[in-house]
């Protein structure tokens, strides 16, 4: 949790979560273009506003925002709780065949195909493919990804990571004359078309 919108938009694009709950009152940079930047660089990302204003002048400049759900105070600590969880639901539910150019990976049966080939990963490979697809078109430094897929451990290094991007390089991009995982040069990762 960070009580300033400038603090809270450098971690969320340091390391984005699963979901934003953002309050509109925020010193420093106010709430609404903490939003607007989240959504500028993160347009997937669910935000769930909450505010003392409640109209629906109020709500509808929320979400026009781009905020995905609004919840006015006062509110019940459950509410609040089953909108998050219905927000994650959805946001996973929506996702099950991910697709980027003639990739497909699919979340229930655990296969990847690129051109309507299946590809044979590892559990590894998998889960950096999956997360690598759920956050296509963003730079993701080799930080990130460790404490995301490995969930970061002293003992593994960040070389790991150039390791398993090699194998799965491999596995996706040869022979294909479009290429979908790419460097950022001094940063990291980036799957796009």
């Amino acid at each position: 949790a960070f009580s300033e919108g400038i603090t809270g938009l450098k971690y969320i694009k340091k390391m984005p979560p699963d979901l934003v709950v953002l309050d509109l009152g925020l010193p420093t940079m106010g709430g609404e273009t903490v939003c607007t930047e989240i959504k500028k660089a993160y347009a997937d990302l669910p935000v769930i506003i909450l505010t003392a204003k409640g109209t629906t002048t109020d709500i509808v400049k929320g979400l026009n925002l781009g905020a995905d759900d609004y919840v006015a105070k006062p509110f019940e600590s459950d509410v609040l709780l089953a909108r998050i969880k219905a927000r994650l639901r959805e946001n996973t539910n929506n996702n099950s065949i991910l697709k980027i150019a003639d990739l497909e990976l699919d979340t229930k049966t655990l296969e990847v195909k690129r051109n309507k080939k299946l590809i044979k990963l590892t559990p590894q490979e998998f889960k950096l493919l999956e997360y690598m697809m759920n956050n296509r078109g963003r730079v993701l430094t080799r930080d990130i990804i460790l404490n995301r897929i490995w969930l970061y451990s002293t003992e593994i290094e960040t070389r790991v990571v150039d390791v398993y991007v090699g194998y799965l390089r491999k596995k996706i991009d040869n022979g294909h004359k479009k290429k979908l995982i790419h460097s950022v040069r001094g940063f990291g990762y980036m799957l796009k078309e």
